[in-house]
């Protein structure tokens, strides 16, 4: 008879293994990241504000209106929509002390973020001294080329391994495929990137997160992070519940399984409350090498687990970066 107990002991188990993957290949450290784009304060450590904006290329504008998004996260966005306009929004933000910021914007009927136009005022911006963070969506090989030329620090792009996702949440007809060749056109190019895969975006259920990982893990990106769906005013799946907890443990700990080397990072979007305080504890001991705007109660969890803590204001895709630091 299979009981609560042997469950336990069984999940506590992968956990345990999961984490000394993760100590065997990075050591006993973790990275724990406040860009300052959200205001996070507590004993351990406080963002400054505008060192790590987030700039969108398209303003307010979509052509997708996601389901779970709604353009709604662009509000939040300095808007720059014009190549001029990026480069001026960064000589303002680096004259108020920012260290880098992410570029990113709506996307296009196809899934694809505009990004071409723009590639010599990064080129200008590099010049600045910032780090330069490019989130793309659907990307080719001549994009990333031309990103990886100007020196863009890292690509930020989000996987999906479900069609039906894809057409009924982000409303874009893009196959598997297409997310496969994206990622493959991104290792080709030798840019650093940093695939993301979104837990339960399809109502709350895993839908696709394996075939994702699976892929992503065909190319053996810069770093993993994992993102969880959480319910947006105003939009579609407002009401729509979080996915449960368990559910994100499963692809935390398949994503060490089928990637011992890369490093994983719990991001900034996902849930916050009760849920944020159990996920984030949680993920510390599954051996995540990172985690964006961390709970009080997750660094706790780490100093109780003997880990190296470090801070840092930068985009948590950085990791891959911070990581190779503490080995040199």
């Amino acid at each position: 008879m299979i009981t609560q107990q042997h469950v336990l002991k069984a999940s506590n188990k992968e956990i345990r293994q999961a984490q000394l993957i993760s100590w065997k290949n990075f050591g006993k450290n973790i990275f724990f990241y406040a860009p300052g784009f959200v205001h996070y304060k507590n004993r351990y450590y406080q963002s400054t504000r505008n060192k790590f904006p987030s700039i969108s290329i398209t303003g307010n504008e979509c052509a997708l209106n996601c389901s779970h998004c709604g353009g709604k996260l662009l509000k939040t966005m300095l808007p720059a929509t014009s190549p001029e306009t990026l480069i001026e929004a960064c000589r303002k933000i680096k004259s108020k002390g920012a260290v880098g910021c992410l570029i990113s914007g709506g996307c296009l009927p196809n899934g694809s973020v505009p990004i071409n136009k723009f590639v010599d005022a990064i080129a200008e911006i590099k010049k600045m001294g910032l780090t330069v963070v490019v989130h793309t969506g659907l990307v080719n090989y001549d994009t990333a080329k031309n990103l990886k030329k100007v020196g863009v620090d890292a690509v930020s792009i989000d996987i999906l391994g479900c069609e039906e996702t894809a057409r009924e949440i982000y409303h874009v007809d893009a196959t598997l495929e297409d997310y496969r060749q994206s990622l493959h056109a991104l290792k080709l190019s030798g840019i650093p990137f940093t695939p993301h895969v979104l837990v339960g975006l399809n109502y709350g259920e895993l839908r696709g997160e394996i075939n994702a990982l699976e892929m992503i893990a065909e190319t053996q990106p810069s770093a993993l992070i994992i993102i969880v769906f959480f319910p947006i005013k105003g939009t579609k799946m407002e009401n729509v519940a979080p996915t449960p907890i368990a559910n994100v443990k499963e692809i935390l700990i398949k994503s060490r399984m089928m990637m011992h080397n890369i490093p994983i990072t719990l991001g900034c979007a996902r849930p916050k409350g009760e849920y944020r305080i159990k996920l984030d504890t949680l993920a510390v001991r599954i051996g995540v090498n990172g985690i964006a705007f961390p709970t009080t109660e997750a660094i706790k969890a780490a100093e109780k687990l003997g880990l190296n803590i470090n801070f840092s204001s930068s985009c948590c895709s950085q990791i891959y970066a911070d990581i190779k630091g503490t080995k040199s």
